[in-house]
């Protein structure tokens, strides 16, 4: 969590201010219930309520001494409270606080990523739909395929975000949970009752079951879920980083005035937006491992996962925050230039149309493998030419090659090099990811 790469709202909820905060209305509720159950009086739940306050810096010394940040909480409370302090943590043990106080700080920080994730979506749409048939190369393994259109590109990484936004608010609900249980989580000194009351004013449903600890099995879907978000960002990344290639330059990220692109080149315009984005894309996955690892935990409970996710839990939700939000600006600023799409699909002269003959050789008669072995013999000329050469040279050759013109007349052959063929069921492809109208 470093200043560079986060944004305050995110931050604020990894803030001691707002982990004490949980603590105390964690601890508060507790009572309330206690004093329903008759177990304290109901003029101490009040009391707590009414004078409970706390100072960083006085738990921080507290701690010092205690080496225990709970005690130290407590320790300050009390000074606050004052004799009925003594009723409070009744039955309750550390992790009661730490790990519902955990759970609700993932699901903050869930609700931001997820209203992060709907902004990114807007925006993708905005620009799929402005770029429906502005038609381009697709490419397999870096090399020139068959025509897309960007806007096609643009929903393909929609619909993956939109299953990302799916799979967060499974993960969501899956870590809100409280856990109030006691030693070992048996309940032996405070009724499951607490659990419920404390779970619903937090908004949280009560663990099944706790060893003392929340399962971190449910922690580890959730930094899994963050790693698959920041894989999505990173192939997005990439994809904007390699189409702003010198040598490709269909989209570019804005570069704006004012801005440098090198401290020695004055003439270079970087995607260093995107870059950024693979980088840390890598920090949220590196989360994912050590999310897994904390779940074997040695029998009830121990606290080998704590120092853990006291990492991982605010980076990867402030770094993937930040992440979603800087994409968000760049698909929104992109520079897209139709115009070289177009230039850069007929590059090969014609090669991107070569699957289209072979069908219509099929269809003429000719065995697939004749007919294949014929498309690949013409297209293989027109790779030995001067890239200036190329223009027509590969329907030019067919109808010159006496096997394919056997089959194919010269204006047959025309037809298969028609680009609106590739491109006739976006709207079925849009009206999939995007929904009718």
């Amino acid at each position: 969590m470093i200043p560079r790469y986060s944004r305050p709202e995110m931050t604020a909820i990894w803030e001691p201010e707002n982990k004490f905060r949980i603590w105390f209305e964690i601890e508060a509720h507790a009572c309330d219930a206690q004093a329903e159950l008759g177990v304290i009086p109901e003029s101490a739940a009040k009391i707590i309520w009414d004078k409970g306050k706390w100072e960083i810096e006085r738990i921080d010394e507290i701690e010092r001494e205690t080496r225990h940040d709970v005690i130290a909480f407590l320790t300050n409370l009390a000074e606050h409270v004052g004799e009925d302090a003594r009723f409070v943590h009744q039955g309750m043990t550390s992790s009661d606080v730490l790990d519902t106080c955990l759970s609700v700080q993932l699901a903050q920080a869930a609700d931001l990523l997820l209203g992060d994730i709907d902004g990114l979506l807007a925006v993708l749409e905005r620009r799929a739909r402005e770029h429906k048939d502005d038609v381009c190369i697709g490419r397999s393994h870096g090399i020139h395929a068959e025509p897309t259109t960007f806007g096609i590109k643009l929903a393909s990484h929609y619909a993956e975000f939109a299953r990302c936004r799916e799979r967060l608010v499974a993960a969501r609900a899956e870590i809100a949970t409280c856990a109030i249980s006691g030693a070992v989580g048996t309940f032996a000194n405070i009724d499951p009752a607490v659990e419920v009351h404390v779970a619903k004013k937090m908004g949280l449903i009560s663990e099944p079951v706790s060893s003392q600890v929340i399962p971190r099995d449910r922690h580890a879907m959730f930094l899994a879920v963050l790693g698959v978000i920041a894989s999505a960002v990173e192939r997005m990344s990439v994809e904007i980083r390699h189409l702003q290639r010198t040598e490709v330059r269909e989209v570019e990220e804005f570069f704006a005035a004012g801005q440098k692109g090198s401290s020695a080149m004055p003439h270079k315009r970087n995607p260093i937006l995107t870059e950024n984005l693979t980088g840390l894309a890598r920090v949220v996955r590196s989360a994912v491992v050590p999310a897994m690892e904390n779940v074997a935990l040695w029998h009830e409970r121990d606290i080998s996962h704590s120092s853990v996710e006291r990492f991982i839990g605010p980076d990867a939700t402030v770094t993937l925050d930040f992440a979603l939000a800087r994409l968000t600006g760049v698909v929104d600023k992109l520079l897209v230039y139709p115009e070289t799409m177009v230039a850069n699909m007929e590059r090969l002269g014609g090669l991107i149309h070569s699957q289209r003959v072979l069908l219509a050789l099929t269809q003429a008669g000719m065995s697939r493998e004749d007919a294949y072995e014929a498309v690949q013999r013409n297209a293989m000329k027109v790779w030995d030419l001067p890239e200036g050469d190329r223009d027509g040279a590969f329907l030019s050759f067919l109808k010159d090659d006496e096997k394919v013109s056997a089959l194919i007349s010269g204006d047959n052959l025309a037809e298969s090099f028609d680009l609106g063929y590739h491109t006739k069921h976006v709207d079925a492809i849009f009206s999939r990811v995007f929904g009718a109208g």
